[in-house]
């Protein structure tokens, strides 16, 4: 016999869930003990990576500070193998800081203008800090701000409602730490 629960569905509640069960339990710890080789580590010729200043050969180089990162728009087909330093970055600035600017009301991140570390123990605490500012947001949402539109501030989601973005989120944040989890284990393991 099937069963129909009656009790309201707390949606802000599963999504937080959902990202913080995965960040506490699996990637943040994973990221413990990270060094600074393998932060900018290049398992293979061409990565984008985190780069001192003027030494990147990708399309653009983009950040305000002794460091950039690389990039190009529109990205490469097939897109390049990006280093774990790129891809916190990319979480930092594109999927987590930029997206608590825009919505709650955080400090602007934005690639031009972010100060990118060549060292993974400041990278780990813009990552830490861009993290706590999106989920304390995504905490504070009532049902209400769940459904309503995203707005202007986020492009093709802008007619979609808010808990569309926040899935998101969770899908990029989901994907790129299972690609530094990755590259943790093959700098582990190269030879």
């Amino acid at each position: 016999m099937e069963t129909t629960l009656t009790a309201p569905i707390d949606w802000t509640g599963q999504l937080v869930e959902q990202l913080d069960w995965h960040w506490s339990g699996h990637l943040r710890p994973r990221l413990e003990g990270l060094t600074d080789d393998e932060y900018r580590w290049e398992p293979v010729a061409g990565c984008w990576n985190v780069r001192p200043r003027g030494t990147s050969t990708a399309p653009m180089a983009v950040g305000a500070g002794e460091f950039t990162i690389d990039f190009a728009v529109p990205e490469p087909d097939p897109a390049p193998v990006t280093t774990i330093a790129w891809r916190i970055g990319h979480l930092v600035v594109g999927v987590l800081g930029g997206r608590a600017a825009s919505h709650f009301g955080g400090p602007p991140f934005d690639y031009p203008t972010h100060d990118y570390p060549g060292d993974a123990a400041t990278a780990l605490a813009q990552l830490d800090a861009t993290y706590a500012a999106w989920m304390t947001g995504v905490r504070g949402l009532s049902a209400e701000d769940m459904r309503r539109a995203v707005g202007p501030a986020e492009g093709p989601f802008a007619e979609h409602p808010m808990a569309e973005l926040v899935l998101h989120i969770n899908r990029e944040v989901l994907h790129h730490g299972a690609e530094i989890a990755l590259l943790r284990d093959l700098y582990r393991w190269r030879s």
